[in-house]
């Protein structure tokens, strides 16, 4: 703990864990925001982070689909109009210091929506022969992969390059994306966040029963999870 005395009664630690997809711009800038929160918490509240799958697209085929195609037939929009919406998201990733916008060379690919099943497997596998801050790290380069260089997040030689690239073992990453186990354990968790009412993201359960939902500012992360670390250590 920082110098000084605690104010209030708190725990001194939560788990929390984060219902997200890695297509979702709304995640990654809550995410960013929330990692600022922990930030700000640092020596007073130590925060664990796991990372939990949400698919927004899990009937999604291979090919993926154009995104400015697809979110207007959702929406019932136009094309324009949803770019525009697009471009005011990418703004507000700017401010929070998540650039969405194409940071690779040559022409801007068109924004694609991928399958993301593959991705949260290997997110998972991180757990199991790493930590949290391992799996933050592999999903922080997920989003970037996705939203910045436009990459197919659903293939597996893409998804083995940036494991590989972030220092895990590749043939241990190729074996995971094989494994059907590790596969139903993907899809038994997002049955288990349906049952619990967990229908959009990000979402963030704190201590296993405290929800946070959509992407806040950091300071209003923070006040919440000082309150929340307070209610547990009365429990």
């Amino acid at each position: 703990m920082v110098a000084g005395t605690r104010t209030r009664l708190m725990a001194d630690e939560l788990q929390v864990d984060v219902w997200s997809d890695i297509v979702c711009p709304w995640c990654a800038i809550g995410i960013t925001q929330f990692l600022k929160a922990r930030e700000q918490l640092k020596g007073e509240v130590d925060l664990t982070i796991r990372f939990m799958p949400f698919e927004l697209n899990p009937d999604m085929g291979p090919e993926g689909h154009n995104q400015i195609d697809l979110l207007a037939k959702a929406y019932n929009k136009t094309p324009a109009d949803v770019l525009e919406m697009r471009r005011t998201v990418e703004a507000t990733g700017a401010d929070v210091g998540f650039p969405m916008t194409w940071q690779g060379e040559g022409e801007e690919p068109v924004l694609m929506v991928w399958n993301t099943h593959k991705a949260h497997m290997l997110l998972r596998w991180v757990l199991t022969v790493s930590d949290t801050e391992a799996q933050l790290r592999l999903k922080l380069a997920f989003l970037r992969a996705y939203f910045q260089l436009r990459q197919n997040v659903s293939d597996d030689a893409v998804l083995l390059d940036i494991a590989e690239a972030e220092g895990f073992d590749r043939a241990g990453a190729e074996a995971a994306l094989k494994d059907e186990a590790l596969s139903t354990a993907i899809t038994m968790e997002e049955q288990r966040a349906r049952q619990n009412n967990i229908s959009s993201v990000p979402t963030f359960v704190v201590a296993g029963k405290y929800i946070l939902q959509g992407a806040a500012k950091p300071e209003e992360y923070s006040a919440a999870l000082v309150k929340l670390a307070s209610m547990e250590a009365m429990a």
